[in-house]
């Protein structure tokens, strides 16, 4: 039977072989360090599977940032705060919504600020912490818009697969919401069908816009009936008014 060191190098390779080397690895150096015949069993697994457990958390995040297409992104929730450059409406959101209880809720935000204010990078902010634990997709509207028209009309299964992805996606960013008029109604009916569809299955989607809910029905096909259907579901929970010293 093997024991000491011989035992030690024998898991090592053993721990390899599995995939574990992480776990190898500090096996080998906890062996050879003074802790070593200090630690009680419990410490020891403890210790061997935190390094293997972190690496495996930390390659699922950045699968998940990468699908969301956020991945390198540098956003992050602290640079979201008043200063003198931005200022957040209601005072404190940005503080609540950090907690990424809205993600959990299912409930929607509406982002408004003129160019530059910082709507995306705090809706980036946003999306990259909701990756720690969802499954999250950020798109820019338009594009994405003429994308899944694209889809439907080459392939209608292809594109109902597309749907039921998205609506079970945790969090969905849309940034540059009606930055430019929808003049194509099927367009328009996708943007209801995903709002709508996400709306009853109780997930959360972020839009971010430049100009005022008041203004969205000029901006798709001056349908008063659609912009309303589409303001209610992307409207229906919280609004965020990033103001900078220009807007105020």
């Amino acid at each position: 039977m093997l024991t000491g060191e011989a035992l030690t190098n024998a898991l090592v390779d053993k721990l390899n072989d599995l995939g574990l080397p992480n776990m190898a690895a500090t096996l080998d150096a906890l062996y050879r360090s003074e802790r070593f015949l200090k630690l009680d069993h419990l410490s020891l697994i403890a210790e061997l599977i935190e390094p293997e457990y972190q690496d495996k958390v930390s390659k699922r995040v950045n699968n998940r940032l990468r699908h969301a297409k956020l991945i390198g992104c540098p956003q992050s929730l602290d640079d979201c705060i008043d200063s003198g450059s931005r200022e957040y409406l209601p005072c404190g959101i940005t503080s609540v919504l950090s907690s990424l209880a809205f993600v959990r809720d299912g409930l929607n935000i509406c982002i408004l600020g003129p160019s530059d204010s910082g709507k995306t990078h705090l809706a980036k902010a946003i999306g990259i912490a909701a990756c720690k634990e969802h499954k999250v997709e950020y798109h820019h509207c338009e594009s994405f818009l003429e994308d899944m028209v694209a889809l439907k009309n080459v392939s209608y299964e292809k594109y109902e697969r597309k749907l039921k992805l998205l609506e079970r996606l945790d969090l969905m960013i849309l940034d540059d919401f009606l930055l430019h008029t929808i003049t194509d109604e099927r367009e328009v009916k996708v943007l209801f069908m995903i709002l709508e569809k996400r709306c009853e299955a109780q997930k959360s989607t972020i839009v971010c816009s430049q100009r005022e809910p008041k203004s969205w029905a000029s901006m798709i096909l001056n349908d008063e009936v659609s912009a309303n259907a589409i303001t209610k579901r992307a409207t229906k929970h919280y609004t965020v008014v990033i103001n900078t010293p220009n807007n105020k």
